[in-house]
């Protein structure tokens, strides 16, 4: 279960534990005489039930689809960056370590060790390698998705 998930159901578990623990106590009160304004009472409630059951929940989604911009260590991806990021993930992970994309491959280079340059990996990306263990083939990703890939590898590599 992803963190936007459980952060709605900690909020919808307190909505339902502060709507309990009120009404116990507004009866419990009123069971000693002790005057309670009832309309008062309903629209505190209300207004709590609702930030606790609906705007943690709406802010939780919110930082969700926020955390798509951000690869780990809080480097801010630009939109062309996070296509990369699922480039990678699609077609390069395989091979590559590369933190930032949970990426464990052993076949090519371990790319948080070398922090390669932008204009490295888009050549890597355009003409293959075939040095060392494994065998790179050229053109794997193209256009404008490639310099995404590149841009966010050196984005994120060895943070």
């Amino acid at each position: 279960m992803d963190s936007t998930a459980t952060s709605i159901l900690v909020a919808l578990g307190a909505d339902l534990a502060i709507g309990v623990v009120a009404v116990g106590a507004y009866l419990g009160l009123r069971r000693r005489g002790v005057e309670i304004n009832r309309h008062r009472f309903t629209v505190t409630l209300t207004v709590f039930l609702v930030a606790f059951g609906v705007v943690l929940p709406t802010l939780a989604i919110l930082d969700g689809t926020q955390a798509d911009e951000r690869a780990r260590g809080g480097v801010k991806l630009t939109e062309a960056q996070v296509e990369g990021r699922q480039q990678f993930a699609a077609r390069c992970a395989q091979c590559h370590a590369l933190a930032a994309s949970n990426a464990v491959g052993k076949v090519g280079p371990d790319l948080d060790t070398i922090r390669p340059a932008a204009p490295l990996v888009a050549d890597a990306i355009e003409k293959g390698r075939s040095r060392g263990h494994g065998y790179m083939p050229p053109g794997l990703v193209t256009g404008a998705e490639a310099q995404g890939v590149a841009d966010y590898v050196a984005a994120v590599a060895g943070r």
